[in-house]
């Protein structure tokens, strides 16, 4: 049977479980990880899906994931953060950026030899600030364009033996981003900038996903496609 690795999918509210359950059902056993026990205790239950601590930060546990597999079809890079707090410093800029493009880069390097075997094929989440800036999470804005030249950078150095695309959320209604949904200016003035006229839900991302890592995309390689309703097309 197919399987798939979908990192930061503990959260049944993100991205990265409605993915997980989307390949699910498209046939693959499911890997998903948390940071911890405690954020693994929130995801749900599911029959083709099991949850695994895992750091993205931490070389040593990526490589020994991978190690531990047999098989390897799918990665989703979805585990990331952002510090609006911290990262107009030097140290919280710097760690996010090792979570969101250097622990993106340890994942695709760890599942390389599993992936090369199956032919597979890399997912990353970016964001649509790497396409325009970020007033308040400089780090995260820096590390998801990062990530965008990274997944160019390991598709033409990969092919053709593993795709390696990337997709670029808008305003997506997850846990992270909760308080900006929430606040009725933001709220608003996002909608009023969204031709499709909503906000994202985590189920929008995860079919685009799930499209790139099938085999209807076997000969699209090196992409990042925005799914934000149209917001980055606005002037």
């Amino acid at each position: 049977m197919k399987q798939a690795v979908v990192t930061g999918a503990a959260s049944p509210e993100g991205i990265g479980w409605a993915t997980a359950v989307g390949l699910a059902e498209d046939g693959y056993d499911v890997i998903v990880t948390g940071v911890s026990e405690a954020e693994l205790e929130r995801t749900p239950k599911h029959p083709s899906i099991r949850g695994v601590v895992l750091d993205v930060g931490d070389t040593t546990a990526v490589e020994d994931l991978f190690k531990g597999l047999s098989r390897l079809d799918a990665l989703v890079n979805c585990a990331g953060m952002a510090d609006p707090n911290r990262e107009f410093t030097p140290d919280g800029f710097a760690r996010t950026v090792d979570v969101n493009l250097t622990g993106t880069m340890r994942c695709c390097v760890a599942a390389r030899p599993l992936l090369q075997e199956a032919k597979g094929s890399i997912v990353n989440v970016a964001s649509m600030y790497a396409i325009f800036g970020s007033s308040m999470t400089p780090g995260y804005a820096a590390s998801k364009a990062g990530v965008t030249q990274l997944t160019k950078s390991l598709a033409v150095s990969w092919a053709p033996d593993i795709r390696v695309n990337a997709v670029a959320p808008g305003w997506v209604v997850t846990g992270m981003a909760r308080a900006v949904f929430d606040d009725p200016v933001w709220g608003n003035a996002i909608k009023v900038r969204t031709p499709m006229a909503r906000f994202g839900s985590p189920g929008d991302l995860a079919d685009p996903i799930r499209f790139l890592v099938s085999p209807a995309a076997r000969f699209v390689t090196g992409v990042l496609l925005p799914v934000d309703g149209g917001y980055c097309c606005v002037g």
